[in-house]
């Protein structure tokens, strides 16, 4: 089983930097800028999924209208229930993570695994 109490950060940075993403942030908010794309990333906890903070956000100009959210696998599925209730006004997606590194990406259009 995931550790709940640790956010998935070194997962999240491994993740985009073998999608090709240049990586940068410190804590469990990072950048991921690839040519023309910007992503504001989120590694969160178990716990944190239903972080209202998370959720309300993405409203500034200074931020990426590009959000992900990085958790683990078994919290992906009640994070992408809370964020398609909150219906915020950017583009995301919850990638969900195991312990062994295995990810499955869920997509804020029809919330399918891809």
């Amino acid at each position: 089983m995931a550790p709940v109490t640790v956010p998935p950060v070194e997962e999240a940075r491994d993740i985009f930097r073998r999608l090709g993403y240049a990586v940068s942030g410190e804590g469990t908010e990072l950048r991921a800028e690839r040519k023309w794309r910007t992503v504001h990333v989120t590694a969160m906890e178990g716990d944190g999924a239903s972080a209202t903070r998370v959720l309300a956000d993405g409203g500034r100009s200074d931020e990426p209208s590009l959000r992900c959210f990085v958790t683990w696998k078994e919290y992906a599925g009640d994070l992408h229930d809370r964020l398609r209730g909150t219906s915020p006004s950017y583009e995301w997606a919850i990638i969900g993570v195991d312990d062994g590194g295995e990810y499955e990406v869920v997509r804020q259009e029809d919330g399918v695994v891809a």
